[in-house]
């Protein structure tokens, strides 16, 4: 018998012997599930997100950053400083 197929075998031993527990919960198999979890309601976006968001752009504002318009509550690394130095185009760092 080859180690591949010992290992198969074992594996698949191991298993038909593990009861398996349909009632046990596992966090992050479903997310969107969890019981007791924080849900956002209502998102309300100040001037100061704005602000913030649109910091290092000036007027007027291309048609690319519509879709702040639609921007939930979720993170978005384009609303926070990025790298420094030359690549610091929106001027987080100065």
């Amino acid at each position: 018998m080859k180690w591949g197929s010992f290992f198969c075998l074992s594996l698949g031993l191991s298993l038909a012997s593990t009861p398996l527990m349909a009632d046990t919960f596992i966090a992050g198999s479903n997310p969107a599930q969890r019981p007791n979890a924080p849900v956002i309601q209502h998102h309300v976006k100040t001037p100061q997100w704005y602000q913030q968001a649109l910091h290092g752009v000036w007027q007027p504002y291309p048609p690319s950053l519509r879709f702040l318009e639609n921007q939930g509550a979720w993170y978005t690394p384009f609303s926070r400083p990025g790298m420094t130095g030359v690549y610091d185009i929106r001027y987080w760092h100065q």
